[in-house]
């Protein structure tokens, strides 16, 4: 019985016991519960009031303490291009064409024709005749000019000539042929040379029928050596008389020609 009434009260104990430790419990868990919701009220106060609150921001001023620079401008001066004056036209003087006096011992003069500068060609006139002139005697061993001489030179293929005047334009013609087929005009170009130029040719059939004695005048040397070389091309032929007598003839033939750029 003892026993039992022992373990009664034991039971009482432990479930007394039981009943407090539930009632803390009930008790904490309510605790834990409060706390967790003021905790949270007191973050969202202050994350609220951190919204509410202002801050002052300080911009720093880097403005330079120098003012400004004004812009800078130059003037420059308008240059006007130099107009060229007008230069006035040049009249060019018409050419009346060559004019012949009839002068005793006048020697033969030939007009230029212009040619191409690739290929020249030369334009030799017949000597001219002034007329008939007195001749006086003279000793047979002198030369006599071209147009002075009682029987001029006969040059190959002349020979059907019938008087004098017939074999001079016949002997002018086929030297005239001979120089325009022969004479070399592109030296002229080759040297730089332009415009007119003008050789002027002097020599002597001899009283062989030979020339002989060739001179040779121009603006450049190169063209005084064509000039003599074309006039040794120049064939034999039966030599001029005076009162028929053998005699040198002195020929002359100035060679004109122009140079075109």
């Amino acid at each position: 019985m003892k026993i039992t009434k022992k373990n009664h009260e034991l039971l009482r104990e432990n479930n007394q016991i039981m009943k407090k430790s539930q009632k803390h419990d009930a008790n904490l868990q309510k605790n834990s519960t409060v706390y967790f919701q003021v905790g949270l009220m007191l973050v969202l106060l202050a994350i609220l009031g951190l919204f509410e609150m202002t801050f002052e921001t300080t911009i720093p001023n880097y403005s330079s303490p120098f003012p400004p620079d004004k812009p800078l401008y130059v003037h420059v001066p308008v240059i006007k291009p130099e107009t060229p004056s007008k230069e006035k036209p040049i009249e060019k003087k018409k050419n009346k064409g060559n004019v012949f006096k009839e002068v005793p011992n006048h020697k033969p003069t030939n007009p230029f024709v212009n040619v191409d500068k690739q290929t020249p060609t030369l334009d030799i006139n017949p000597p001219v005749d002034t007329g008939s002139i007195d001749v006086l005697p003279m000793p047979t061993d002198d030369d006599f000019d071209f147009i002075k001489v009682e029987q001029v030179p006969i040059y190959p293929g002349c020979e059907k000539a019938k008087d004098n005047e017939e074999r001079k334009e016949c002997m002018s013609n086929k030297i005239n042929k001979l120089i325009q087929k022969k004479f070399n005009g592109d030296i002229a170009s080759n040297y730089g040379l332009t415009g007119i130029q003008r050789i002027n040719v002097v020599f002597k059939i001899d009283k062989t029928g030979r020339v002989t004695d060739i001179k040779t005048r121009a603006s450049h040397p190169k063209l005084q050596e064509e000039a003599e070389r074309v006039v040794n091309i120049i064939p034999n032929m039966q030599p001029g008389k005076q009162r028929n007598i053998p005699v040198g003839v002195i020929y002359s033939l100035p060679i004109v020609f122009k140079v075109q750029n």
